[in-house]
């Protein structure tokens, strides 16, 4: 029996367009779990670049990669950066009861 060679699965590798990064943000919103968020916008944010959201935000690049991550507890304010930092926007719309 052949063995056959496997990797883990990288999102980074697959978020190729503002609009998959938007779709993919979203979609962990709609969970509503903040560790998933996080680790959402660590996916984005490599997909990007850490080193260049590091520089736009003013964030050190080791910071954010443990910030981003499903262990990590970001504050909000570092959020916004980098949201801000990854070209997208935060916007609310109502519940549909």
């Amino acid at each position: 029996m052949t063995k056959t060679a496997t990797r883990v699965w990288d999102p980074a590798e697959h978020l190729e367009s503002d609009a998959d990064m938007a779709a993919y943000l979203e979609a962990a919103f709609e969970e509503a779990d903040p560790a998933l968020i996080a680790v959402a916008l660590g996916d984005i944010a490599r997909a990007k670049g850490m080193s260049q959201i590091a520089r736009e935000t003013g964030l050190g690049r080791e910071s954010l990669y443990k910030t981003l991550s499903a262990d990590g507890n970001p504050e909000f304010a570092t959020i916004l950066k980098v949201v801000q930092a990854l070209g997208l926007k935060l916007h609310a719309t109502p519940l549909v009861a």
